[in-house]
């Protein structure tokens, strides 16, 4: 794929690193810089890419202005102790209006995904997170996506597209390769009663952030479950990440999303991740660009620790676990990672015209098992049977 007509190489030079030193461990020392010329796609596990779009964003048009604020934090960290091949590949130049940049953006990103790089969206508004699902749609790939956000930010068949209104046309597209939608750390009031509603009839999952708070280890399998994740920085309460103009005064601590981005990076099947939202015209002493670094380095430390358990090749690598449950269908099966005591639970898929059945291996967590145990059935179990079998 020729790129040069797509970026804008980073300005090395004219990057401000923070705490700029001489440590050959720094990041800044590890990261190659897309120069102009067509890369070496082999030696490129993640790439970097910032996105300088806010046309369409609600209440935030200076976030096109994060992503240099952004590096000029990541890179003043230190590298891990594990090799990983990144390479930052600049900025997209904007198209001439908001629909060319997600076309620029979805046909970019659809590259890279289809050459097992991971790309990590250095946003940019949250809108972009809809041509990160269009990536998947080039591909003709049924996508699971996951959003950390503190709004849904469903919008309407009839209003525009925008950061706080682009799921819907991602729902309504046709053909659609929307598998599973989940949201995490919504707040009920920011949302409206219809929208919640709207989104337990879709059979999505949803989790206040004050649920993940009580539990932030049922984070796992949510994210387990995903190809795709967006970050809205404005999950985060306003005192820890003061850059955005749509934070609120509760919402995650900086601490428990970057759990939340170490789980994520540890899920094998996520082939992309963006962070949206930012503000740098808003931030207090860099403190917002200083957290979204951090949060990119979890996840990166994340991917580093992958596993491969998500393939079942070799059922002896897992412990099967059957329980009869009063209102199942039939009996639950439950199987546990030997290497990375990570769970599943499978649900049945059941084509009544074929008469025919297949097993899809939901991931799940060792309370789910549990609840099983008590003779209810999951939650997470539930919905996805409904969904599956409408």
């Amino acid at each position: 794929m020729e790129i040069g007509h797509y970026l804008k190489p980073v300005d090395v030079e004219s990057l401000e690193i923070a705490n700029v030193s001489e440590d050959s461990h720094l990041l800044y020392n590890y990261v190659k810089f897309y120069d102009g010329s067509e890369p070496q796609w082999d030696d490129i596990q993640i790439a970097l890419i910032g996105v300088p779009e806010s046309r369409a964003a609600y209440n935030n048009s200076d976030t096109r202005l994060a992503p240099d604020e952004i590096r000029n934090q990541f890179y003043a960290l230190y590298s891990w102790s594990t090799d990983v091949k990144i390479m930052d590949l600049g900025n997209i130049i904007p198209g001439n209006t908001v629909e060319d940049t997600y076309e620029i953006v979805s046909e970019l990103l659809s590259f890279l995904i289809n050459e097992n790089i991971l790309p990590i969206i250095l946003g940019g508004s949250n809108d972009i997170a809809y041509a990160n699902y269009l990536a998947y749609e080039k591909l003709q790939r049924f996508v699971s996506a996951v959003s950390v956000d503190s709004r849904f930010d469903l919008g309407g068949e009839d209003k525009p597209l925008m950061s706080n209104a682009y799921l819907s046309k991602i729902i309504l597209r046709q053909p659609n390769f929307l598998l599973n939608y989940a949201n995490i750390g919504y707040q009920t009031y920011m949302n409206s009663p219809e929208a919640i509603e709207m989104m337990d009839k879709l059979f999505f999952e949803t989790y206040r952030v004050g649920m993940i708070r009580q539990d932030i280890t049922e984070v796992e399998p949510v994210v387990r479950n995903a190809e795709m994740l967006s970050i809205d920085i404005s999950s985060v309460r306003h005192s820890d990440a003061p850059g955005n103009p749509n934070a609120s005064a509760n919402g995650f601590y900086g601490e428990e999303i970057c759990q939340v981005a170490l789980y994520a990076g540890l899920n094998d099947k996520l082939t992309s991740c963006g962070i949206y939202e930012y503000d740098p015209l808003l931030d207090y002493n860099g403190q917002t660009a200083q957290l979204i670094g951090h949060i990119i380095w979890y996840f990166i430390e994340g991917y580093l620790k992958r596993q491969d358990d998500l393939t079942f090749k070799d059922k002896g690598n897992y412990t099967k676990f059957s329980v009869s449950v009063s209102d199942a269908v039939e009996e639950m099966v439950f199987y546990c990672s030997k290497k990375t005591n990570r769970w599943w639970v499978v649900v049945p898929v059941i084509n009544v015209e074929k008469k025919t059945q297949q097993s899809y291996f939901l991931p799940c967590s060792l309370s789910d098992y549990k609840i099983a145990c008590e003779d209810h059935i999951p939650d997470r179990w539930w919905k996805a049977f409904n969904k599956f079998n409408r």
